[in-house]
């Protein structure tokens, strides 16, 4: 397979040219104008940031892409789907305030906020790939309903698989509740029982009869009947239900590229990654921790394969900041290869590049191109 390109620019800004402006010239030098947009229906995968989270992405960087699909002829929509774990984002009407509450709306971007996987997080389309891990992937329906597929990332650490970039954006992002839950866990939902309000309301959206009541009146999943579905999750309002994280962080970085596959095959898909204020955990965490290198700039890619190896390198290129996560492990004398791993010793970002690359999701080689 031939090197990928993918296009870089860096955050100095002189007089008269902003940063947005920098990321719309590189998004056209990437080659986004290639892409018939013509009254096609765009999604733009983000993440919105959990409310007390302050290194997500600006809004205006939103503003910029949904305003050149416009330009292009698109119609685009911002787009997340629930989350597996408790938070402001567990179900379509919290999630929205928080996008709101951290300015994605629609008159702050320019285009609509949906959720993909619906309001519990059961809205799904049954994608079949049939690929070493995952046979059918569990996306969110707005999601794959999309003509076009455009992932904007905050590039940042992350305690699972070393690092959150596009991969991680749009193929763990991108799975409804049941598709997370698939990548987290070899296992099934558990009911945390001092939880449990005894409502039933699990129990009637189960389709597999895997739920009963004890004696105590408090709800038990059967195993030998749960598929794995994850709705009772979505279905209680009192976070009694949760998964299981038991599954091993290499497997989950293979679960994730598979996933990916399952979003952006048979359709055009870009990719837009900023590495800012990168953090040394998640978006997902209702805080943000000290950025643990510099800026480094903003990279773009028809290849998201190539596109998070090109930030990977880069931002290993950078020196730690000494007041950060990463700079405390350093003093530790943590011995790991690289910034992402010194970052969370028991992560290895690199499986999950070399499952996609295996699949034929993209490619680690890539020729970057300053812009």
């Amino acid at each position: 397979m031939e090197k990928a390109k993918v296009y870089y620019s860096d955050f100095r800004a002189r007089p008269g040219l902003n940063l947005l402006d920098k990321l719309k010239r590189l998004m056209k030098k990437a080659g986004i104008e290639n892409i018939d947009f013509e009254e096609k229906f765009v999604a733009i995968k983000i993440h919105f940031g959990e409310p007390g989270n302050l290194s997500f992405l600006r809004p205006n960087y939103a503003k910029v892409v949904a305003d050149t699909v416009k330009e292009l002829g698109g119609r685009p929509f911002l787009t997340d789907c629930n989350t597996l774990y408790v938070g402001r984002r567990k179900n379509a009407l919290d999630h929205i305030e928080a996008a709101y509450e951290n300015g994605f709306t629609p008159f702050s971007t320019g285009c609509q906020v949906i959720i993909a996987d619906g309001l519990k997080g059961t809205d799904e389309t049954i994608v079949p790939i049939h690929l070493e891990y995952i046979k059918e992937a569990k996306i969110g329906h707005a999601l794959m309903d999309a003509d076009i597929v455009i992932s904007l990332t905050h590039f940042k650490g992350h305690e699972s698989t070393g690092f959150g970039g596009a991969l991680k954006n749009i193929g763990m992002g991108g799975g409804s509740r049941a598709g997370k839950m698939e990548m987290h866990s070899a296992g099934k939902p558990r009911v945390h029982s001092e939880k449990c309000r005894s409502c039933g309301a699990c129990s009637r959206i189960c389709a597999h009869s895997a739920i009963s009541f004890d004696e105590n009146k408090k709800a038990q999943i059967d195993h030998n009947k749960c598929v794995g579905c994850g709705r009772c999750i979505g279905a209680c309002n009192f976070n009694a239900v949760r998964p299981v994280n038991d599954e091993t962080n290499d497997i989950l970085n293979a679960k994730i590229a598979e996933y990916t596959y399952a979003i952006v095959k048979d359709r055009p898909h870009f990719h837009i990654s900023l590495v800012m204020d990168v953090s040394p955990n998640c978006d997902c965490h209702s805080e943000n921790d000290a950025p643990i290198i510099p800026d480094v700039g903003m990279f773009a890619s028809f290849d998201p394969v190539a596109l998070d190896q090109a930030c990977a390198d880069m931002a290993n290129q950078q020196a730690a900041f000494s007041n950060s996560h990463l700079g405390e492990q350093i003093q530790k004398e943590v011995k790991a290869e690289d910034n992402f791993c010194i970052n969370h010793p028991d992560t290895n970002w690199k499986t999950c590049l070399e499952h996609a690359e295996k699949i034929g999701l993209g490619t680690r080689e890539y020729e970057l191109i300053k812009v």
